[in-house]
C-alpha cells in the first residue's frame, strides 16, 4: 500500500518523536502527524483517518483537519490572494492552495470564487488547483443509464441552460426548461439522467423522469384542488415562480401535468386558474 498524497488516508500510529505521531504503513512509508492535532487518547497502534499534503517545505504531513476538496474533485474556492506565483486558494487548511498562472482560465481575483479542478503536478509533484476544466472532464464512453440519480457541479451558463460536471467525471446539459430559478457556478445538487443522446452527450433533469415527476405531481395538484374547495388560482400562464413556491417543480413539468390532468378530464382550466371537474 503507499500513501496518497492530497487525499485521505488510513494509516496507523507506529512511531512517535518530539514532533508528534509517525503514521503509515511500512518503514518506507510514513508520514508525520504533528502534536497540534494529536488526540490525548490516541496511542501506538491505532488506526485513523488523516488528510495526507505537502507542507511549506514540500514534505508529506498528515492533518486531522478536513479540506474542502481533495485531489481529483471539483470545487468552489476563494480566491485569497495573488502575486507573481498565481493565486492562492482557501481549501480549509493553513497552506493555501495554489492555482499557476497557466492553470487559470481567465485572470483570478482576490475575494472572487472559482471553480478548480485539483490535481498532482507531475513536474513539481504538488497539490494544484485549475480553472481549465475541459482538460480534467472525462470524454470517453460513460456508462450511465437514463433515470439514474447522479451528483452534479453547475459549471457554467450556456445559450441552451447549464453545463455542469455529472459525478465528478463527464460532463452534460439541464436545458432552461428543467430549471425555475437561475442556478449558480460551482452550485452543487442531486439529478437525474434524463436523456443520453446517440452521441453520447447527457442531457440532465433536477426531476426524477417526467412521468414519475408528472404521475407524482398530478396526484399533489388533485389532493390541493380537494383542500381548496375545488380551485387553485393557478394555471399554464402563471409565473415559474409562482409554480415553484406551490409546488417546488418547473413550469414545463407543471403544464405537462396540467395538460394530463385535462386530458382525463378531472380538471377545468381557466383564465383566473384550475377547477376540479
Amino acid at each position: 500500500m503507499k500513501i496518497q498524497i492530497g487525499k485521505y488516508n488510513h494509516l496507523q500510529i507506529i512511531d512517535a518523536n518530539e514532533h508528534g505521531f509517525i503514521l503509515g504503513f511500512t518503514e518506507d512509508e510514513r508520514v508525520l502527524l504533528p502534536n497540534r492535532y494529536l488526540d490525548k487518547t490516541l496511542e501506538q497502534g491505532d488506526w485513523l483517518d488523516v488528510f495526507v499534503y505537502l507542507d511549506s517545505e514540500d514534505r508529506p504531513i498528515a492533518t486531522t483537519e478536513n479540506p474542502l476538496a481533495q485531489v481529483g474533485q471539483f470545487k468552489l474556492l476563494r480566491c485569497l490572494d495573488v502575486n507573481q506565483v498565481g493565486a492562492f486558494l482557501d481549501w480549509g487548511l493553513s497552506k493555501d492552495l495554489l492555482a499557476p498562472y497557466g492553470q487559470q482560465a481567465k485572470p483570478m481575483h482576490t475575494g472572487r470564487s472559482y471553480l478548480v479542478y485539483l490535481y498532482i503536478d507531475n513536474a513539481s509533484q504538488r497539490i494544484v488547483a485549475s480553472s481549465k476544466l475541459d482538460r480534467f472532464v472525462d470524454k470517453s464512453p460513460h456508462h450511465f443509464s437514463q433515470g439514474e440519480q447522479v451528483d452534479l457541479i453547475v459549471r457554467r451558463k450556456t445559450d441552451l441552460g447549464y453545463l455542469c460536471i455529472v459525478n465528478a467525471t463527464h460532463s452534460g446539459l439541464i436545458f432552461k426548461d428543467q430549471t425555475v430559478k437561475p442556478l449558480k457556478i460551482g452550485q452543487e445538487l442531486k439529478g437525474y439522467i434524463k436523456q443520453i443522446r446517440e452521441d453520447g452527450k447527457i442531457n440532465l433533469s433536477l426531476n426524477k423522469g417526467a412521468t414519475q415527476a408528472k404521475d407524482s405531481l398530478a396526484n399533489i395538484i388533485l389532493e390541493q384542488l380537494v383542500k381548496n374547495n375545488g380551485f387553485l388560482p393557478l394555471n399554464d400562464k402563471s409565473k415559474p415562480q409562482e409554480i415553484y413556491h406551490q409546488f417546488s417543480v418547473s413550469k414545463a413539468i407543471f403544464k405537462r401535468t396540467l395538460g394530463k390532468l385535462y386530458k382525463e378530464r378531472k380538471i377545468i382550466i381557466r383564465a383566473d386558474g384550475i377547477y376540479l371537474s
